[in-house]
């Protein structure tokens, strides 16, 4: 009953602003390709690619991260310190680990529409993305992981400027860090292992392998399921934190 309360919630929230929803999701994904897809995409190659190719997996990856993210973090904060209707869950008979899995979930659909706006905009640059259960799947888990962290990150801060903040340091280098714009193999050994144990890395490299070569990680599925398993804890521990 929870889940489906949080979902429905969301699911008004979506369609009344469906259009701007829409345009903010499409919008940087739209000029990394006509900046990298279009000045690069000819001539380079990379992982035996051309680099339109390569980089498309990679924007929908960092974009149903950012989706997720921000599609939590920004109702958490919206109604936790302006509306004030976040504390009615909180106060109300319900049960956490529920709620909690509910505003999540929500993300993490939210960073699937993002995903499918991105294979259709890359139709328009004349890039056919074949569309499969691991394609999904990987989708999921990476707007479930990161929705999640948004869902911490809400709860953790008390202002825009703290959220502000944790997107400088923590969600920003991870867009341009993981793989999402160039090949990890270019990376000094000690850089690389260390940026190859983040989320968005498994998520790019697992969707450039889906679509460019057919392959399926099951580590990277493992890892992803593992981060998100272990950020839901995290998130209903400071559900029950926040009660208190």
């Amino acid at each position: 009953m929870e889940v489906s309360t949080v979902l429905w919630r969301e699911f008004i929230f979506f369609r009344r602003r469906i259009g701007r929803i829409t345009s903010s999701a499409i919008m940087s994904p739209v000029l990394y390709l006509i900046a990298f897809g279009w000045g690069f995409g000819r001539d380079l190659v990379v992982e035996g690619a051309t680099y339109m190719h390569f980089l498309i997996p990679g924007l929908i990856a960092m974009t149903t991260m950012n989706t997720g993210f921000n599609a939590v973090s920004s109702r958490i904060i919206t109604s936790k310190l302006y509306e004030r209707s976040f504390e009615y869950y909180l106060t109300s008979p319900i049960s956490m680990p529920l709620m909690s899995f509910g505003y999540i979930l929500s993300g993490a659909l939210r960073g699937i529409y993002a995903s499918l706006l991105i294979i259709l905009i890359s139709l328009l640059f004349g890039i056919v993305i074949k569309i499969s259960f691991y394609f999904l799947l990987i989708c999921f888990l990476n707007s479930f992981v990161f929705a999640a962290l948004g869902y911490a990150a809400a709860l953790s801060v008390e202002s825009h400027y703290d959220m502000g903040r944790f997107n400088t340091y923590i969600m920003t280098p991870m867009s341009f860090l993981c793989g999402t714009f160039f090949s990890l193999d270019n990376l000094p050994a000690a850089v690389r292992s260390i940026i190859g144990i983040l989320p968005l890395s498994h998520a790019s490299a697992s969707l450039r392998d889906t679509v460019l070569r057919g392959n399926f990680s099951y580590i990277s599925i493992l890892i992803l399921t593992a981060y998100g398993i272990l950020l839901y804890i995290i998130c209903v521990c400071m559900s029950y934190r926040e009660m208190k």
